[in-house]
């Protein structure tokens, strides 16, 4: 009986490691697909700015974008029962800090957008990594050596090639210039970004961190309703809705993407957008990007995965900061 009930404590342990498996906490290839679908979203979303930045105010579009495309994510909260301690922090200056800075980024982002093709434009918002290297070193203090240094080197030089046909006067259209200085400008306060968010995500949940972002820019954002919004017609805001939910969308598949895969395995897909933007270009505003472009975006994208990939042989996680920030969705 002794042996039996021995036999039979031994086996108990068994059953429950089959009953409940956790397939999907290890799972690179459904990461990537999702990090890639939220790519394409994104770019979605960023198409229907650049179109709606010709007829509507820059603060408008950002409260549709922040307005609507916090509905996702709530329901998402709601659906895993987060939505009460979602909105919950100890710290709501940091929210709001936050929320500023990501809120100026994506006024210059979206400005830059209606006056830049939407391969360059997106091209120089990947600069937003490497700037994020500088700021890390500058206000984090963190410790970066030559590879790094020496990556953020090469790829300012692929920003400069990016942005030589616009500062150059080699391109057409005397708005160039300036929406090459926004996008580069959005570029920085998306490091900024970065960084206020690394700050946040010691104490504060990354569903928190979305919805106060969202909340917090649409009331700035609405603060700019005297200064000339326009009543859009049903096909406008139907545009206006979807580009939000686009974006909502978008931002938890992103979300989801690091829960299946390593931040190294996963971040390098980000660069998967400039495909996109140049299909969607090409297709809907007949932009064709120049070599200076395409040259000086690979030359971006190789530096900004070697900085991953040497972030991950020195043991840094910014995964958390890219959930909530991307070029493509501040």
């Amino acid at each position: 009986m002794s042996s039996k009930s021995a036999s039979s404590s031994s086996s108990a342990p068994v059953p429950g490691p089959k009953s409940s498996p956790d397939l999907n906490h290890y799972n690179p290839r459904l990461g990537i697909t999702l990090k890639v679908g939220s790519a394409l979203l994104f770019t979605g979303m960023v198409a229907l700015v650049k179109i709606l930045s010709a007829r509507y105010p820059v603060g408008e579009i950002i409260f549709a974008r922040s307005f609507f495309g916090i509905l996702p994510v709530l329901a998402m909260a709601a659906w895993r029962g987060e939505l009460p301690g979602a909105f919950h922090t100890k710290r709501p200056m940091g929210h709001i800090s936050r929320a500023v800075v990501g809120g100026l980024a994506m006024t210059f982002w979206f400005a830059a957008l209606a006056r830049l093709p939407l391969p360059d434009a997106t091209a120089i918002s990947f600069a937003a990594p490497l700037i994020t290297v500088v700021f890390a070193a500058l206000i984090l203090h963190e410790t970066v050596r030559i590879y790094r240094w020496s990556a953020v080197v090469v790829g300012f030089i692929g920003i400069l090639i990016i942005l030589s046909p616009h500062l150059g006067g080699s391109v057409e259209g005397p708005e160039t210039a300036t929406g090459s200085a926004f996008a580069f400008t959005s570029a920085v306060f998306m490091a900024l970004a970065m960084i206020t968010v690394r700050r946040l995500t010691g104490t504060e949940r990354t569903s928190t961190i979305v919805i106060w972002f969202a909340g917090v820019t649409s009331i700035m954002a609405l603060m700019s309703a005297p200064f000339g919004w326009i009543m859009p017609d049903a096909t406008d805001f139907a545009m206006l809705l979807c580009m939000g939910l686009l974006g909502g969308v978008g931002q938890i598949l992103l979300t989801s993407s690091y829960r299946f895969a390593d931040a190294s395995t996963i971040a390098p897909f980000d660069y998967s957008t400039m495909l996109w933007t140049v299909i969607v270009g090409w297709l809907v505003f007949s932009d064709v990007p120049s070599v200076e472009v395409i040259a000086g975006a690979l030359i971006v994208i190789g530096a900004g995965v070697f900085v991953i990939f040497r972030e991950r042989a020195l043991g840094l996680d910014r995964s958390k900061e890219r959930r909530t920030v991307t070029p493509s969705k501040v």
